[in-house]
């Protein structure tokens, strides 16, 4: 834990020394304060994730040299779309606190998306060295493509059209598989079950062509049927390991004015999930029908 303190505290040290540079050619002046604050609090925050995820993933596990590990066929590469989301959410989420700390939407969007994908791929550093894991190279591609697809919004149109949106459902499936793979309580589970995980990109179509602001339209994606990695295993198990496309109705949360603070920040954290909506599933299994899916 001591090499991820180190490593973030470099991190916030660059982070702090490009945004100081940031005010060498801009009109805007940084609010150092605001600055400092947000660095020190997500500094903490880091850590204690970092803490919290070595206690749920890791603790199972022996430590060993650094490795790789090539994952890039597992769990219907349902992992490697939360991988992008969460690349995307921290790029988002750090683009932001600068911009409130006074640093140019420009250059906030640059070196957020630098962030969430320094903050994502340090992951890999404790997958590395676990015996039960390994450092992913395509995680490490999904982290990046995560930031990209934020910067390359801002840069293209200055804003975010497309966000990618996270929902969860619990299933049996933890109960059938061992040594709590799937997780053993229901925080848990929101992690580490990913035949109850449901990836989403929900289009803000008003801002392409005439449409009702506040709905969205969501393409999803997710897999069940799953206890082990690989499809491999689950078959001879006696499971059928298949993926899931979903179409969706989204709800634009971002559509709602408010003058508060509180109000925004609500908004900004509930805008991450995907909102139950009317929704066509599309499998080997055919086409099903709900009125409400989460």
């Amino acid at each position: 834990m001591n090499q991820l303190k180190k490593y973030f505290s470099f991190s916030a040290m660059l982070l702090y020394c490009f945004c100081l540079h940031a005010q060498t050619d801009s009109v805007h002046q940084i609010n150092k304060k605001r600055l400092s604050g947000l660095i020190i609090g997500s500094s903490v925050a880091y850590v204690g994730t970092m803490i919290g995820l070595s206690t749920i993933w890791y603790s199972n596990y022996d430590k060993q040299s650094f490795h790789f590990f090539n994952d890039a066929s597992e769990w219907k590469q349902v992992d490697k779309v939360g991988h992008f989301y969460s690349a995307f959410q921290f790029s988002n989420l750090a683009s932001k606190g600068l911009q409130w700390s006074n640093v140019p939407q420009e250059k906030s969007d640059k070196i957020g998306a630098l962030t969430g994908f320094a903050i994502l791929s340090s992951i890999e550093v404790l997958d590395g060295f676990s015996a039960g894991y390994g450092a992913s190279v395509s995680d490490l591609v999904a982290n990046a493509a995560g930031s990209a697809f934020y910067l390359g919004q801002n840069l293209i149109w200055s804003d975010v059209r497309i966000y990618p949106k996270f929902s969860f459902h619990t299933t049996e499936y933890p109960d059938q598989s061992s040594n709590d793979l799937l997780g053993s309580s229901p925080a848990e589970q929101i992690i580490k079950d990913y035949n109850g995980q449901t990836y989403w990109l929900s289009v803000d179509i008003d801002k392409f062509i005439k449409f009702p602001k506040w709905i969205n339209l969501a393409v999803g994606y997710g897999a069940e049927d799953m206890i082990y990695a690989n499809d491999s295993q689950n078959r001879e198990a006696g499971y059928d390991p298949y993926r899931q496309f979903y179409l969706s109705i989204d709800f634009d949360l971002t559509s709602i004015r408010t003058t508060s603070k509180l109000a925004k920040s609500l908004i900004f954290i509930a805008n991450m999930i995907k909102l139950p909506g009317p929704t066509l599933e599309f499998s080997k299994k055919g086409i099903k029908a709900y009125p409400l899916y989460f």
